[in-house]
């Protein structure tokens, strides 16, 4: 009687970690390169819904192609016309809030030492630096606009990306020995992704465009920035939209005083609440089932090797690697390690 093989040796375990090693390096060398690829690769997840939409409907694919390049034009040409000055505005600003957001938490110390409570100033930056949250906001922004420099080729890999788009499954098919069960696999793959994708994309645009409107009513600087920056942390559950509100509420207490600030984050809490506990839950229903540990060690394990932008992307890249994992029995160990659940790996055919 035939002994199945262990899944872990000592052997194999050694390899992986080294292939490991070998592919992280390399990722993080070849950052520049990798970052504007993947975010091709996720802006033609996200419209490829739309163009087999279209498909499906009778439209011819060029057709159809050509109709998902105008909107995407469309849609960054509308972001860069009402973000571009706001990018340089807020660098050039950055400076000043630094020193008084400085000068806020001196004056609090003062009046802490008033009040018997002697704390050192440069004791605390030691610990916690408050400016240091606006000026990682201004990093991911200005990150992001550097990338507005490499739209035209962004762009052009997702055209690539999508004509391939509705060619890739019959490549599959002529190369595949299972070619059945490995696309139902890769179809079931690429419908949870998508789905994913576009139910996060929309309820983190109505959360932009609330964070917005809320910040152009209480008078602070570049609402639409702000705006931006909850759009694209709002990917990172739980911990991405504690990071998007510092910033901003930093910025209303320097800009306009305490008492802004602190509307400032009861709108970031009424918005946050209701669209993460209410809406998102109906919408999306059980999610993927990552844990919260992960969640956070993949936001500093991709912002580590891509970048600010790594962080944008981190959920959907560890979403990714969970998904392909569960497909396979040698790799569904790792798709186990990644959830919160046991169930959410269970193989769905047992």
């Amino acid at each position: 009687m035939n002994q199945p093989k262990p899944i872990f040796n000592n052997s194999n375990i050694l390899i992986s970690l080294a292939a490991l090693v070998v592919i992280v390096a390399g990722m993080k060398a070849a950052a520049d390169l990798l970052v504007p690829l993947l975010l091709s690769i996720f802006i033609a997840f996200l419209f490829t819904p739309f163009l087999h939409g279209c498909t499906r409907r009778g439209v011819p694919t060029g057709v159809a192609l050509l109709l998902v390049v105008v909107l995407i034009m469309t849609l960054g040409w509308l972001t860069g016309l009402a973000l571009g000055s706001s990018f340089k505005d807020f660098s050039e600003s950055l400076p000043l809030y630094e020193n008084r957001l400085q000068q806020v938490t001196a004056n609090t110390l003062i009046w802490l030492e008033g009040m018997g409570i002697p704390i050192s100033l440069e004791h605390l930056l030691e610990i916690v630096n408050p400016a240091a949250a606006l000026k990682l906001s201004g990093k991911l922004l200005n990150s992001l606009s550097n990338l507005l420099t490499d739209a035209f080729i962004i762009l052009l890999t997702t055209i690539f990306i999508l004509a391939e788009a509705t060619q890739f499954p019959q490549k599959l098919k002529s190369l595949l020995k299972n070619p059945d069960e490995t696309l139902a696999r890769f179809s079931t793959l690429r419908e949870t992704i998508n789905r994913y994708l576009a139910l996060k994309t929309a309820t983190s645009f109505v959360t932009a465009a609330l964070v917005s409107l809320v910040l152009s009513i209480l008078g602070v600087d570049f609402p639409l920035l702000w705006g931006l920056l909850a759009f694209m942390l709002n990917f990172v559950p739980t911990v991405g939209s504690i990071i998007a509100a510092v910033p901003a509420i930093l910025l209303a207490l320097v800009q306009l005083g305490p008492l802004t600030a602190f509307w400032t984050l009861l709108g970031y809490l009424m918005i946050n609440i209701f669209i993460g506990n209410i809406i998102e839950p109906r919408i999306m229903g059980r999610g993927l089932g990552l844990s919260a540990f992960v969640i956070l060690a993949s936001l500093v394990f991709w912002g580590w090797v891509l970048g600010p932008v790594g962080m944008f992307l981190s959920v959907p890249l560890t979403m990714l690697a969970k998904l392909a994992s569960e497909n396979s029995e040698q790799t569904r160990w790792v798709g186990t390690l990644l959830s919160a659940n046991i169930s959410d790996t269970e193989d769905p055919e047992r």
